[in-house]
Formats: C-alpha cells, structure tokens, sequence
C-alpha cells in the first residue's frame, strides 16, 4: 500500500458528511420497503437487497445503521427507525443459543443506543437504559455459554459449525461479553460456578492468536517469515482429546491462504481488546495481569495489521476477497496499482477494507507515535471507500458501501449481466462497517473518539 500521502482526520470532513446524507436517505427507503417477515436484509442483487435464512445477524446492522446515522446528522427519524427496529425485532437475538453473532447484533443495537443515551444524544428514561443494559448482560452470558474447554485448560467460543470450530470473525463479537462484564455481569454455569465474562473473552483471543494467526515461525510449510500475520478463517480442533488439529476455512479459498474479511475481523478486534484493556487496566487492582493480556494482543494485532498493508492490500489500500484467490495472478502486479472492482477474474471486498480500516486506526492509537502509519494507512482506506466507485452515490441502489462479497466458494453473490465476477453490490456488514468507520473518523476530527464502551 502506498503511504506517502498525509492525510489527517479533520481533512475528511467534506467526506464523512456526504457519507452519512447518502446513508440516511438509503437506510430510510430500505426500512420503508423491507418486510419484517422476510427476514434481514443481507446483500443486494442488482442493488435491491435480499435475504438469506441463516443469516440473521445482519439485523442489528439493519438498525444500527440508523443509530450510526442519527449520531451525525441528529435526524430524529433514524434514532426513531433505530429505536423502534430494536424493539421490535432484536430481543429474540438476545437468547439465540445457536450462533456466535452476538456482538454484532446486540452491541450494534442495544449497546448504540445505551451509549448515545448516556452520552446525552437523546433522552431515555431509568427503565428503557435497564433494559439496554439488561439486554447487553443476557447477550453476553448467552455468547460465553457456547464454550469448548481445551486440555490446556484454555477454550474458545465455538462457531455454528459445532464444538470442534472457532471462527476468526468471533473475534469482533467478543465485545459484547466484554461489556457485559463491565456492567457487572457474570455467567452462572452447572453447579453455580460463576464465570468471569472478561477472562472468557481473553481467553478466546489467546487461543484465536495462537491457533488462527501465523507469525513466520514455521508452524507449517507455509510460515514462514514474508507471511507474518497469515490468518485461517477456522481453526479445528479434536473434539475427544481436546487439542488443535488443522487450520480450515469456510469463506476462504483455502485453509492456507488469507481470506481477507477474516483478516480484518482479526484487525478490528485485537484493536478493540488492546482498548479495553488499557481502559479496564485502570479500574482493576489486577493491572499486571491486564499489561501481559495487553502484549498478546498488540502482538497479535500488530501481525495482522502488518500482513494487510504488505501482502492483502492493493496500493490503494483497498483488498480483494482472498490473497491466495485461485486467478489473483492474472491480474498481474495488482499490488503495485489500485484495486480493480471490475476486472475479470477476481472480486475486491470493500467490507474487508472497511473493517479493517477501523482496525488500523485504532491499533496505530493506541501505539501512539508508533502508530502513524497505521493510522494513517486507515484514514487512506477510508478515503477511498467513501468516493466513488465504492461509494454508492445512486439513490435507486439500496446498499452504501459498494462492491463487497458475500459467500465466494458457495456462489452466493450477483454477478451483473456483462461481468464475469460479482462487482457493484453491498452488504449489510459492509454498509454498517463503513458508517462506524465514518463515525469514528468523524469523533477524531472533533478532538474526541468512539468506542464500543463508555
């Protein structure tokens, strides 16, 4: 990626507002047309989004897309749209035992609303922030609950697939048992043994950083020092002895290559655990054991950053959907020139970049000086996702972020008529990535940030 232009947060300001107007309008239409009983909204075919079955999570970025709106531009039908949709909707994600989504669909909802009200963004009564907070402690002990114990006596929290799965995209949702603990939360297991919700979610991060993320020590043929930072979408593991067998994916092209969004999920969320940590450091007697907690994760982060702007990124900063997609190579030296939505063989993925852009700032923050690059990297990313072609400047197509992917290997994404590969649709992990993105640069550009917690 090239880095040589200067770029600073208040310099995006013209961007981040076109960003949110445009998204207000879409997010309006979208929640007009949309019919509950269709499920959620997922990715567009031909610019109208669709629904897929097990895919349910996107309905907190449904409405948590307006809640990001409303944080801007102060337009009180996005706060109510926000508020009505999560009540509506929301509370049978709170007890949902079968997925690994919660931090997606609870903290995008629940948690939005909570920290606008108690940012003094809207008015709530004593009742309805219960109710939030309620909501963020239920989602967070219901996450924890799907456990698998290692002989290590680490674990992780296992994805759909089953027991013997940990996924990297689990990494971003570990916020909602973070929260969860703040608030003063704990899981009630068998027997009454009571479970630290904080520790679980770190414990997961070590067994995702040890067992997802290559580091060029030779775990396997490929490991080796130019591939610091790989990351394998899944890690198995034998469900008898209890011990890490293979790496897989399931989005990816292979389990030997780097699907890009898992990257990114890995980006965002050591980012994110580095934060909290540093924040919840200073409310606990126990800061030794947060500082070593702290050094896994920068590790794991900086690793992950590392490998985007070396290996996954184009020179825009902008990736493709897998660095080992099977005809990448026919694009030549796609590293040295801007990504190509509409070339012939491979798909970018903006929903990658967004994510990943996020993950970038907010790594190189808490690295301060250490870190301009990569903030700076992030706040490049962003610029160029929020203009056209990624930018979704057409009222008629309902997504805001362009040219995201959804399911490569399983052919899920819309090829338009005259193109060989899925280009010019949207997500809506990818819209919603990109207005946290904005939101972000938006609080940086007044002096201040935003974070998942208060």
């Amino acid at each position: 990626m090239n880095l040589s232009q200067a770029i600073t947060a208040a310099d995006m300001a013209g961007a981040v507002k076109r960003l949110f107007e445009l998204a207000s309008c879409k997010t309006a239409i979208l929640n007009r047309r949309w019919n509950h009983a269709e499920g959620a909204p997922v990715f567009t075919a031909g610019g109208r989004y669709t629904a897929r079955a097990w895919t349910q999570w996107t309905h907190g970025f449904q409405y948590g897309n307006a809640l990001l709106c409303y944080d801007v531009t102060g337009d009180a039908e996005m706060l109510r749209l926000g508020r009505q949709g999560t009540k509506r909707v929301m509370p049978e994600h709170l007890t949902h035992r079968g997925v690994h989504d919660h931090g997606f669909n609870t903290l995008s909802t629940y948690g939005q609303l909570r920290r606008l009200a108690r940012s003094g963004k809207f008015t709530a009564s004593d009742c309805e922030l219960e109710q939030y907070e309620l909501a963020i402690k239920v989602s967070g002990a219901v996450q924890a609950m799907r456990w698998t114990r290692l002989a290590d006596g680490g674990g992780f929290i296992h994805s759909f697939n089953g027991p013997h799965s940990l996924f990297i995209d689990t990494l971003r949702t570990l916020r909602v048992l973070v929260m969860a603990h703040d608030l003063g939360h704990v899981l009630l297991d068998e027997q009454d043994q009571r479970v630290d919700l904080l520790q679980r979610a770190l414990t997961h991060a070590r067994t995702t950083s040890q067992c997802n993320i290559y580091y060029g020590q030779g775990r396997d043929y490929y490991d080796t020092p130019d591939q610091r930072g790989r990351t394998a979408h899944e890690a198995l593991f034998n469900p008898v002895s209890r011990q890490f067998r293979a790496p897989a994916s399931q989005q990816g092209y292979s389990p030997f290559s780097t699907w890009t969004r898992g990257l990114a999920w890995a980006m965002l969320g050591f980012a994110e655990l580095v934060e909290f940590v540093r924040y919840y450091g200073d409310k606990t007697s126990a800061k030794n054991d947060m500082k070593e907690w702290e050094t896994m994760l920068l590790a794991s982060g900086r690793a992950v950053c590392d490998f985007y702007l070396q290996q996954a990124a184009a020179e825009d900063g902008i990736c493709y959907w897998d660095t080992g997609a099977p005809l990448l190579h026919k694009l030549g030296e796609w590293q040295s020139r801007a990504a190509e939505p509409h070339n012939d063989f491979e798909p970018v993925d903006s929903s990658a970049s967004a994510i990943a852009a996020q993950g970038l700032i907010r790594l190189g923050a808490a690295l301060g000086l250490q870190g301009d690059e990569y903030v700076r990297a992030g706040l490049l990313i962003a610029q160029r996702l929020f203009d056209e072609p990624y930018l979704s400047s057409e009222l008629r197509h309902e997504g805001i972020l362009l040219h995201s992917v959804y399911h490569r290997p399983n052919g899920w994404d819309y090829v338009p008529g005259g193109s060989k590969i899925p280009c010019g649709q949207s997500s809506m992990w990818g819209d919603y990535h990109a207005l946290e993105l904005g939101l972000l640069i938006w609080a940086m550009g007044k002096g201040g940030n935003y974070h998942f917690y208060d």
